[in-house]
């Protein structure tokens, strides 16, 4: 929006021609982001304990959760709200990318939003239940990647790129690319989800997967740096790294106030808007397979839930003595800052194993 205002400005300076660059408008982005995370975060949080917008803990999980009980949640309308924000102060609304990237954090969002609300204003233990949450998401998730292999103008932008390797890209197809993308969106958006378990265990990863595609989106969106690095070049593209930086700066702003011991949590309206945006990230710029790898605290959280519900299922045992995977550390007696911390430097290491892709190929 405001880089609208800055082209017309041009007229009368040539200084306001600065706002035309991408790296400068994605800076601008984060600190917009977390100014509005520091302003409306502690009047949310005010709002939602006001109106007991509380937590509610299982009783079959740790006792260390107990205390936990009635600390504000949904705090990830704070998330949406910076981010969104931000992205349209920013970005160029003409760009397909950047609304692709909104609409679809809202939506995956709304359908948060509305387990949530269900589970803690109607008190209802089920929320939304699980097929519903998950029609819905699939619609979602399917109308998003049909629409970016309906407006694909380039082969690039439907292949799958091999990490690590140069010379081997997937023809993938329609059917392809739609079962591909609606699996990282969807599966993204849960994995985060299960995550969300502990104060500031997703969401730092987030920012530190979130910055990495930044990176991914702004070398893909120029044709110099593509061409150098041998990365498909893909127009239009580099504009969502905006978006990344929004999303950088609110996952900042929310830390601020969900690191341990937090004062609110995010809820599923957050959870799943930003594993879906994430995923969606990775389909647009073509690094599904590096997603999974700067990803991998999320596989592992998943992976440990499903190995669980299928040794239960099968034998009768677990494998761990509480899934998600965060839960099985804290019933050995592992502190819950040192879980976070642990599982955020293997995000690091991670994210750093997923940007050497660039170079080693």
């Amino acid at each position: 929006m405001l880089v609208y205002l800055a082209d017309y400005l041009t007229q009368y300076h040539s200084g306001f021609n600065v706002f035309q660059y991408l790296t400068l408008r994605a800076i601008l982005g984060v600190l917009t982001a977390l100014i509005i995370s520091f302003v409306v975060g502690p009047v949310m949080i005010r709002r939602l304990s006001f109106h007991q917008i509380g937590q509610t803990v299982r009783n079959d999980g740790p006792e260390s959760h107990l205390a936990k009980a009635g600390t504000p949640t949904m705090g990830g309308a704070l998330l949406l709200v910076a981010v969104v924000v931000s992205t349209l102060l920013w970005s160029d609304l003409a760009n397909r990318y950047v609304w692709v990237l909104v609409i679809v954090t809202l939506l995956f969002g709304a359908i948060g939003f509305v387990d949530d609300y269900k589970k803690i204003a109607l008190k209802d233990s089920v929320g939304l239940p699980a097929r519903k949450k998950y029609l819905w998401q699939s619609v979602v998730g399917f109308g998003a990647v049909c629409f970016l292999y309906a407006t694909a103008s380039l082969p690039s932008e439907t292949q799958l790129i091999i990490p690590f390797y140069k010379d081997i890209i997937v023809d993938l197809g329609f059917f392809g690319f739609v079962v591909l993308g609606y699996f990282v969106i969807v599966g993204t958006s849960n994995a985060v989800n299960l995550t969300d378990g502990l104060d500031g265990l997703a969401i730092m990863p987030t920012v530190l997967v979130a910055g990495a595609l930044g990176i991914f989106v702004y070398i893909s969106g120029n044709v110099t740096f593509s061409n150098y690095l041998m990365v498909p070049y893909l127009p239009g593209v580099g504009e969502a790294v905006v978006f990344c930086g929004a999303l950088v700066g609110a996952g900042l702003g929310f830390l601020w106030f969900n690191a341990y011991p937090a004062q609110v949590f995010m809820g599923d309206i957050g959870a799943l808007a930003l594993g879906a945006a994430l995923g969606l990230l990775a389909v647009i710029v073509r690094q599904e397979l590096v997603l999974l790898i700067m990803g991998g605290v999320f596989v592992m959280e998943t992976i440990s839930v499903i190995l669980q519900v299928a040794s239960f299922k099968l034998t009768g045992r677990r494998i761990f003595r509480m899934a998600p995977l965060h839960h099985h550390y804290e019933l050995k007696g592992w502190p819950e800052p040192r879980i976070i911390v642990r599982f955020w430097i293997i995000t690091v290491i991670l994210v750093l194993i997923g940007l050497a892709s660039l170079k080693i190929r």
